[in-house]
């Protein structure tokens, strides 16, 4: 069990008060608090380590660099990667999506080549991929979901053909909180050959994630959402692909040797890491990591579990409240609508009681033309929120329901 007063401490934010109300962040999906210790990672590199790295032969440059590089191997131990240099840097989950997009789509999709998404993709999950049909002509394929938000695996066998080449699915959906089948898709993918692309936004912060048992060809991942500081993410690849794949932006330290008439690449993972990045970012996401396994993957997905069981139950009873979102495998996303009201309306009468809820449409708007509605109310977890702020904020959408019936 874990101690879940005692790891709130942890987080200084969570101090905070909302209207003169003590803060309950139910907002984790869209990004989680940060943890003193990353916090301070931060502060520590800026104010000692401070220095370009890859570029100086002095002191304070070439220990800069090894914490960048002890970054990278941080990443690849926590999901298991084979090598290090399939580890690459990027400034979040969409520029990680959009880096495969572009070099992978320049390296190996021709007019009529195909390429599989689902339904239920968050934004930077599709239009990266209808960009590159666009400007491939190639073809882009949709697996659709149920009404429970379950996809259709039948639909997606059939989808793939000799002219398929990407398929890119999401590990949980960010508003139906689906945890889809990916060990399934992968396998039959493979089957034909056809390389994998998982969307990790919503796994590495809320259980054990690796890749090689997995076996899927490129994996991404949103700092932000991992405990970790805004503006950092990672790209796994195989090294198999990104050996092939060109660069996705020129400039600085992508490069071993330049001419004016040519520049010859540098090797992986550097070709794909154009310029000075955020090595100090690097460093306090690798910090959050080493801070998810010093608490334990399964404890804290344990305890998000019981409490999406427990939100589920109480607003189950709620005869104004409708879930959208009831696969048989979920993960802490739950996200619901209040009969008769706006789910803008009931956000901020929820957020006058210090109670920070995400409503909209959380950057998935097909989700919401499938279901016809306008958006939905969410409640999402981390490893810091208690039964009691479950309990509470579920009896706040009480009251607020019967305003509006």
């Amino acid at each position: 069990m874990l101690d879940i007063q005692k790891l709130r401490l942890d987080f200084p934010i969570l101090q905070t008060k909302i209207h003169g109300k003590d803060l309950v962040y139910f907002d984790s999906a869209a990004t989680t608090q940060k943890p003193q210790v990353v916090i301070d990672s931060i502060v520590d590199y800026y104010t000692k380590y401070n220095s370009n790295i890859h570029r100086g032969i002095h002191s304070l440059s070439q220990l800069s660099t090894q914490l960048y590089e002890d970054a990278r191997e941080t990443v690849k131990q926590f999901i298991n990667a084979e090598h290090n240099y399939e580890i690459v840097f990027t400034k979040g989950l969409t520029e990680a999506i959009n880096l495969v997009a572009f070099s992978f789509g320049e390296t190996f999709i021709k007019p009529n080549d195909e390429i599989i998404i689902s339904a239920m993709e968050h934004h930077a999950n599709i239009v990266p991929w209808q960009m590159l049909c666009e400007r491939k002509q190639a073809i882009l394929k949709i697996i659709p979901f149920d009404n429970d938000g379950v996809l259709d695996l039948d639909i997606y066998k059939n989808l793939i053909t000799e002219k398929t080449k990407l398929v890119s699915v999401s590990y949980i959906s960010n508003v139906l909180g689906t945890k889809n089948p990916i060990p399934e898709i992968i396998k039959f993918a493979h089957l034909h050959n056809v390389p994998v692309l998982i969307d990790g936004a919503q796994s590495v912060q809320h259980e054990k994630i690796d890749v090689q048992k997995l076996d899927c060809d490129f994996f991404t991942i949103a700092g932000h959402k991992a405990y970790g500081p805004n503006g950092t993410g990672v790209l796994y690849g195989k090294e198999k692909w990104l050996d092939k794949m060109v660069p996705y932006q020129g400039g600085g330290d992508m490069i071993k040797t330049v001419t004016l008439q040519k520049t010859e690449y540098n090797t992986l993972p550097f070709k794909f890491e154009a310029g000075t990045t955020d090595y100090v970012g690097a460093h306090a996401l690798a910090t959050a990591f080493k801070y998810i396994e010093s608490i334990g993957a399964e404890l804290i997905g344990n305890h998000e579990k019981q409490l999406l069981s427990l939100a589920t139950e109480k607003l189950s009873k709620n005869e104004a409240v409708t879930i959208y979102g009831n696969a048989p495998q979920k993960s802490c996303v739950l996200s619901f609508l209040v009969k008769g009201a706006h789910p803008a309306d009931v956000g901020m009468i929820l957020d006058k009681q210090g109670f920070a809820l995400r409503t909209g449409t959380h950057c998935a708007e097909p989700i919401m033309q499938y279901y016809n509605i306008p958006g939905t109310i969410r409640m999402s977890f981390g490893m810091y929120n208690t039964t009691d702020e479950v309990l509470a904020c579920c009896e706040m959408i009480d009251r607020i329901s019967k305003m509006f019936q």
